[in-house]
């Protein structure tokens, strides 16, 4: 029998077999990198302006770098699904922040594109994000990002 504690720390009784033995949860490579993740949304939460979610900002950015590209590759830059990348289109172009044009090439095809409105802000707001990545990183040495950055960078 397990002893499990709740969120409300109160102790319980379970059927759940015990953790194998040298499993713990505090040191596995997900558990960290979500927590990680967690962090960084935190800051970014707190530091980022104009209402932009994570997402909203990386195709911003991906469509400033790239120029005007389809929905489908803007989602593969940005490891974005489908559906994720169509909502997140649909969102900043209702905010007038990109367009969506047929292709010349293949009128099947949607290309998307920065607006102006769209380029203004997220050149006003790549210094914000540079400031959000150095706080993200911050309780590491300049030796140590530069180190994890590498090694994130190795696993994607």
């Amino acid at each position: 029998m397990a002893m499990t504690i709740r969120d409300d720390d109160t102790e319980t009784l379970t059927d759940a077999p015990e953790a194998p033995a040298g499993y713990s949860l505090d040191v596995q490579v997900g558990f960290l990198l979500r927590k990680a993740q967690q962090r960084h949304l935190t800051i970014f939460s707190a530091h980022m302006s104009e209402d932009l979610t994570p997402m909203q900002f990386a195709a911003l950015a991906k469509l400033h770098q790239v120029g005007p590209c389809s929905q489908n590759s803007l989602g593969r830059q940005t490891a974005m699904d489908v559906a994720t990348i169509k909502g997140v289109v649909t969102r900043l172009k209702a905010r007038g922040l990109v367009d969506k044009t047929d292709s010349p090439a293949d009128r099947r095809m949607h290309l998307v594109a920065l607006t102006e409105a769209g380029r203004a802000l997220v050149e006003r707001l790549f210094p914000a994000a540079l400031d959000i990545s150095g706080r993200t990183l911050d309780p590491l040495s300049a030796e140590e990002k530069a180190h994890f950055m590498r090694l994130l960078a190795k696993l994607t």
